[in-house]
């Protein structure tokens, strides 16, 4: 009934498995070519901006579990949709631009080369009264949650109005909380 993602414990066997696969993923990725999101064509950004809008979706969604593919696809979600938007067709690559502008103003460096979180998080907070950083904000809670595949991993089960509502299906399952 309920799909919630459990940890496991790490083994030495276990991490060397998943080393070694981690390994050739990665020869694969390399010889391919792919770069994430910089081998996706986005519309109104240009490709050296988008992991600086990767960085900020993660900073203003944070869920250290989850890798970077589920904030790509957000952000390429959202890029499309200002794409048909004549009006904020250019929001995304001029909202970077002043992103990284505050954060030279504050560190001396882009954005992108801040290491800690909480220092990324002071710029963001410099610029949160900007129309960029409220659609991103915005923009952000659909283009990311919305995807399903994410669900099982943040422990939404998805609709239940097919199953005769969640009253029956666990809705008072409290196996999170300690005993």
């Amino acid at each position: 009934m309920r799909l919630v993602e459990k940890r496991d414990l790490l083994n030495r066997r276990a991490f060397l498995g998943r080393s070694a696969g981690a390994a050739v993923l990665a020869g694969a990725a390399t010889a391919m070519g792919g770069k994430g999101l910089a081998a996706v064509p986005l519309k109104t950004v240009k490709a050296p901006d988008a992991p600086v809008l990767i960085r900020m979706a993660r900073d203003l969604y944070p869920h250290d579990r989850l890798p970077d593919t589920y904030y790509e696809t957000a952000v390429a979600t959202i890029d499309a949709k200002l794409a048909g938007e004549p009006a904020s067709g250019k929001l995304l690559s001029e909202g970077v631009v002043a992103l990284n502008k505050a954060a030279t103003a504050k560190f001396g460096k882009p954005y992108l080369d801040i290491a800690a979180e909480a220092d990324r998080v002071a710029v963001l907070k410099d610029i949160e009264g900007t129309p960029f950083f409220a659609r991103m904000r915005s923009e952000m809670i659909t283009a990311f949650y919305n995807q399903e595949e994410l669900w099982a991993k943040l422990g939404y089960e998805g609709s239940s109005a097919e199953y005769g509502g969640y009253l029956h299906r666990g809705f008072d399952d409290i196996d999170w909380l300690p005993a």
